[in-house]
C-alpha cells in the first residue's frame, strides 16, 4: 500500500537519512525502531508530508504522493500521530477529536466509536486538553487521527514518558484499530513492544537500515547488532 524507495532527508546541511527503502502492505503492521537520533521520526515526517525529501520516491496505492504537503496526504488516508501529542490546549478533548474528522476520509471511525475505544475520555470530553495526563492526551491523540479514517495510521513513539500500565492499555487498542481495516506504522523505542505489535521489524542505525525481518523471526542478538552497529 505504501513504499519509500531510497528516501534522503535532510535538516540544512545534515543528512538524517540515507537511501531508505521501506514497504508496508494493506493490513499489516510495521514497526521501526532504533536508538535516539536514528531518524524514525523524520521517517514518519517524510511520510506524512511535514518533511519534503532531497531524495526517492513515497507512493501510495500506486500514487506519487512525494511531492504533496501533509494537508493534501491527509484526505488521501496518511495520518500521524506525532511525539509529543501535540494537542490544541486551549481546546477541549471533544473538540480535538473532532478536528481530524476535517479533511478526512468517510469511513468506519466515528466520534462514538472512538469512546467505545477509549472509554475513559467520555468523563474527559468537556476538559481542556491542558489539563489532561500524558496517556489521556496520548489516547486524544490516536483518536483524533482514527476520525480522519485513514489507511495507514503512523504511531511516534506512543509510549514515550507514559507509565507501563498507560502504555499496556494504548496498546491494548491497536488489535481494534487493525481490525477495522487501518494499516499501521509504528515507531517505538521499547523493543519488547515493538516485536509483540508488529507483523515485522525494520531498525535504523545512523539514518540507514540496519535490519528488516518478520518479527517472529527476529533473535535478540540480531536486534543488538542493528540497534547499536555492533
Amino acid at each position: 500500500m505504501i513504499s519509500v524507495t531510497s528516501l534522503d532527508v535532510r535538516y540544512g546541511d545534515a543528512q538524517v537519512l540515507f537511501g531508505v527503502d521501506l514497504s508496508v502492505a494493506e493490513g499489516e503492521t510495521l514497526a521501526v525502531i532504533g536508538a535516539n537520533g536514528a531518524g524514525k521520526s523524520t521517517l514518519l515526517k517524510a511520510i506524512a508530508g511535514a518533511l519534503r525529501p532531497a531524495r526517492g520516491r513515497i507512493v501510495l496505492d500506486g500514487r506519487d504522493v512525494t511531492g504533496l504537503p501533509a494537508h493534501r496526504r491527509y484526505p488521501l488516508g496518511i495520518a500521524l500521530v506525532p511525539e509529543g501529542r501535540r494537542l490544541f490546549p486551549s481546546l477541549t478533548v471533544e473538540e480535538n477529536l473532532r478536528l481530524g474528522s476535517y479533511r478526512g476520509r468517510p469511513g468506519p471511525w466515528r466520534l462514538d466509536r472512538v469512546y467505545e475505544l477509549f472509554p475513559h475520555l467520555v468523563a474527559l470530553r468537556r476538559r481542556s486538553a491542558a489539563l489532561l495526563s500524558g496517556g489521556e492526551a496520548q489516547a486524544v491523540a490516536i483518536g483524533r487521527a482514527l476520525l480522519g479514517n485513514p489507511r495507514l495510521l503512523l504511531l511516534d513513539e506512543v509510549s514515550l514518558g507514559l507509565a507501563p500500565i498507560v502504555v499496556r492499555q494504548l496498546y491494548a487498542a491497536l488489535p481494534t484499530v487493525i481490525g477495522a481495516g487501518t494499516t499501521v506504522l509504528i515507531v517505538e523505542q521499547d523493543v519488547g513492544l515493538a516485536l509483540a505489535a508488529a507483523d515485522r521489524v525494520q531498525c535504523l542505525l545512523e539514518g540507514r537500515v540496519a535490519l528488516e525481518a518478520p518479527s517472529a523471526e527476529v533473535t535478540r542478538e540480531a536486534v543488538t547488532r542493528a540497534y547499536f552497529g555492533v
